[in-house]
């Protein structure tokens, strides 16, 4: 399997960085048209604390407990789907319900898409599938997880803190119903608010397992129902689901919209999952891991 090459920026809590290193992980890619790809790589095995400590700045009761979870090979998308990759997966043909090919409000080919519902982003993957032959789908919460923190128990992969030159977040102060939600982290410094997503990839810097964009642009879908905490939570990394249908659906990461604190790798999301909020995007998994 090849193998690419990314770098691995680690902050200090003053938001300072303190390491650069370079590593590289193993991909595929999967060819959706004669000259658009899809890149997915491959995140290994392993087990990890899912959710945040009760220290951890910004941390909710919705983050705990804190439990161990074991997880399962498999691939992830180097980047969240973009608008080029939507609107070639939207032309193929219709399973369970039709796909606007240009849903974003912030326009680019190599900007994430946006504005899609959770419906949508299964139509998505089962289009996808269907093209391939293999089963392409939203990641579960704690497969999510695992693969931002790729190692790390940090609020965030970059370690205490996060800053605007590396992720697209709102690094300004924001003033909401006579609160003032900060534009830092913790200790680390203010920065921009660009007010829109930014091409995937912009700032060049990923975790250990080599994805990016993972606590910035937009929040990601994932399979799973919501839970209001973590009792009863699967400890094997699969989707944790309900007989209800129309419940609540999660999504995971960061945005261009959030506040520093709502993009540490552990916060927990959840929208109605006919919601096209102009944050909402997806990043798939491909659970054929090592049988490529």
């Amino acid at each position: 399997m090849p193998t690419f090459d990314f770098e691995v920026v680690t902050l200090n809590k003053q938001g300072k960085e303190i390491q650069r290193q370079r590593q590289c992980a193993e991909y595929f890619t999967e060819n959706l048209d004669s000259d658009l790809t899809l890149d997915m790589v491959a995140i290994p095995d392993g087990s990890f604390m899912m959710g945040s400590p009760e220290s951890e700045e910004g941390r909710t009761d919705r983050e705990s407990p804190q439990h161990q979870v074991t997880i399962a090979p498999f691939h992830m998308g180097k980047y969240p789907v973009t608008q080029a990759q939507w609107q070639a997966v939207a032309a193929l043909p219709q399973i369970d319900r039709p796909l606007e090919p240009d849903p974003s409000h912030f326009k680019g080919k190599d900007r994430p898409v946006e504005k899609i519902s959770w419906w949508e982003a299964i139509e998505f993957c089962n289009r996808l599938s269907r093209k391939t032959g293999k089963e392409y789908r939203l990641p579960s919460e704690a497969e999510w997880e695992y693969a931002c923190r790729a190692g790390t128990t940090t609020p965030f992969h970059f370690g205490e803190t996060i800053a605007t030159d590396l992720a697209n977040y709102r690094g300004t102060d924001w003033e909401y119903n006579g609160t003032t939600y900060p534009g830092n982290y913790g200790l680390g410094i203010k920065g921009v608010f660009r007010e829109e997503t930014t091409p995937v990839g912009s700032f060049k810097v990923a975790n250990a397992f080599g994805l990016l964009d993972m606590h910035d642009n937009v929040c990601e879908w994932c399979a799973d129902h919501w839970h209001e905490n973590y009792q009863g939570a699967p400890s094997d990394g699969s989707a944790w689901l309900s007989e209800n249908d129309n419940q609540m659906r999660m999504l995971r990461g960061g945005s261009w919209y959030f506040i520093p604190s709502v993009c540490r790798s552990a916060p927990r999301h959840w929208y109605d999952p006919d919601n096209r909020y102009g944050n909402l995007g997806l990043r798939v998994v491909c659970a054929a891991a090592r049988t490529l």
